[in-house]
């Protein structure tokens, strides 16, 4: 049996791992999962992932992993070729790096589960939420944006993708679906948009996926 990934069109940390199977040219079914609908807290869902999170890929022998960098390192580790991570450890750290502040100290405040929560607490104009978006990856890209200015080639490190290039262009879709200005980080912005170009990235879009639904 093949691989399924588990996937929302356009949440950020599926859109991940969409770019680094397309990189390693790895072949996977999509099972689409409904986030708006609730389908990631239903108990078909939930028997594949107990988190209730997407992604989740199946490997067609029972294994399933979930979580999208464990996911990610885990294709570099068992598909080295081409490299997502560079070969110094050093700057293998740098990478990780730039890609935790993405999948660590952005994504995670932003999230669906999260606009929930708002919403119980009382937070009900679409604004303030779209405010509190927008406070969450600006603070992120002031941390980034730095680093990618120190090591940034064509892409976020030098001049080939990485998982930091997995992380950074779906976070920059999201701050443009939320209309965040994206002015203040040139070099960022310019490396992202360099990466979307290519193919595995473009493949992996979410305009690109079958249960997308562009305005």
């Amino acid at each position: 049996m093949g691989w399924t990934l588990h996937s929302a069109w356009r949440a950020t940390a599926p859109y991940r791992v969409r770019i680094g199977l397309n990189l390693k040219g790895c072949a996977y079914d999509y099972h689409p999962i409904d986030l708006l609908a609730g389908q990631q807290r239903e108990p078909e869902y939930k028997s594949v992932n107990p988190q209730g999170l997407t992604p989740a890929l199946e490997l067609g022998d029972g294994t399933i992993l979930a979580q999208s960098l464990a996911i990610l390192e885990w294709l570099e580790e068992t598909r080295p070729e081409p490299p997502i991570l560079p070969r110094d450890a050093l700057d293998r750290a740098v990478v990780r790096r730039m890609a935790g502040i993405i999948a660590c100290d952005i994504h995670p405040l932003n999230n669906t589960r999260v606009g929930r929560k708002l919403t119980e607490l009382g937070v009900p104009a679409e604004v303030q939420k779209t405010e509190w978006i927008q406070a969450w990856i600006r603070d992120g890209f002031d941390a980034l944006a730095p680093l990618i200015e120190t090591h940034g080639g064509r892409y976020a490190f030098r001049d080939s993708p990485t998982i930091a290039d997995c992380c950074l262009v779906p976070q920059v879709y999201s701050a443009r679906r939320f209309e965040l200005d994206l002015t203040p980080w040139p070099k960022l912005v310019a490396v992202a948009d360099h990466a979307a170009e290519h193919p595995a990235f473009q493949a992996a879009h979410p305009n690109n996926q079958p249960d997308a639904k562009p305005l």
